[in-house]
């Protein structure tokens, strides 16, 4: 009872940016699990600092927030050999957006069901606008076996 009134008093978290650092892509809220496969929690590393995407393994598909707009793009390419789901190099597709994902994974053994995201780069091609290049970093969660 004490907890709930407790969480019922506690401050709201701070409301997502509309934009990471003057970019179209907004922060996402927090993300659940995924209830089979990983899904690779991706931060903006600039001046602001948030979820700035989420690519799933199964199905295979990155959720980032474009324009204000969050939407799922499918998978439709892949190169390299997949771990944990996650090819070094993925492309996603959504009517005339592109999204490409670099990342190199490293595991390490003080992370369970998972491993660290040491680097990643997503491109965005939006058709007639400007393209958007973000440097990224994070971690991969993986659902329990």
């Amino acid at each position: 009872m004490i907890a709930l009134l407790l969480a019922l008093l506690a401050d709201p978290p701070p409301p997502l940016p509309a934009s990471i650092d003057g970019s179209p892509i907004s922060g996402l809220a927090t993300q659940s699990l995924p209830a089979r496969g990983c899904a690779a929690y991706l931060f903006s590393t600039g001046s602001t600092r948030v979820l700035a995407a989420m690519a799933m393994a199964d199905p295979a598909g990155i959720r980032l927030a474009l324009d204000g707009v969050v939407a799922d793009y499918p998978r439709v390419g892949q190169s390299g050999s997949p771990d944990l789901g996650f090819a070094p190099v993925s492309e996603y597709r959504l009517g005339e957006v592109t999204v490409r994902l670099e990342l190199a994974v490293t595991h390490r053994a003080d992370l369970a069901d998972g491993a660290l995201i040491s680097s990643a780069t997503l491109r965005i091609d939006r058709g007639a606008k400007d393209g958007i290049i973000m440097p990224l970093g994070g971690l991969i969660g993986c659902a329990k076996k």
